[in-house]
């Protein structure tokens, strides 16, 4: 499955759930469908997802707990809420919390398939950034090491990287 996009799906109804996990399956998502909050916070426990998926509304945790907890467990995830029963306020909410966007069903699959489309590539970016931000800092704060400790370093770094991505 390298290369595909790795997508939790977060929502209580089923066949709306298994009708989407199929259109984005066949679209080269990695599709893990879950139908209630614990179940994707346990899931996103056990494994790096790039996207997730939420509904809003459902029994038990609410899809902005799910959001919350997602972003602590992985700060580099892009959550795009879903929702039949969306409002400004939650909207606004969930933006705060640091959704990536706020979708209302029936949402139409190209225009979903566009925002997840963007939701990864700001993720890519974000953690690009990031890998930049840290060879800086590695060769601002090298004065007095060696070129081979630098190098050592870059080469942990890369290899660090190298293993989350293939988790």
């Amino acid at each position: 499955m390298a290369g595909k996009i790795k997508l939790l799906i977060v929502d209580d109804e089923e066949r709306f759930l298994q009708t989407l996990t199929q259109r984005l399956s066949i679209r080269d998502f990695d599709v893990t469908p879950v139908n209630n909050g614990a179940k994707a916070v346990e899931a996103a426990s056990r494994q790096t997802f790039d996207l997730a998926l939420v509904d809003l509304k459902m029994p038990g945790m609410s899809g902005e707990e799910v959001l919350e907890l997602l972003k602590k467990n992985d700060p580099y995830i892009e959550v795009v809420i879903l929702t039949g029963h969306g409002s400004i306020d939650s909207a606004v909410e969930c933006t705060k919390q640091g959704s990536y966007s706020y979708l209302q069903k029936p949402c139409d699959t190209d225009e979903l398939l566009n925002v997840l489309k963007n939701a990864y590539q700001k993720r890519v970016q974000h953690k690009l950034q990031l890998s930049e931000e840290k060879i800086k800092g590695l060769l601002l704060g090298a004065t007095g090491e060696s070129p081979l400790g630098i190098l050592r370093k870059l080469r942990e770094m890369e290899e660090k990287n190298g293993r989350e991505k293939s988790s």
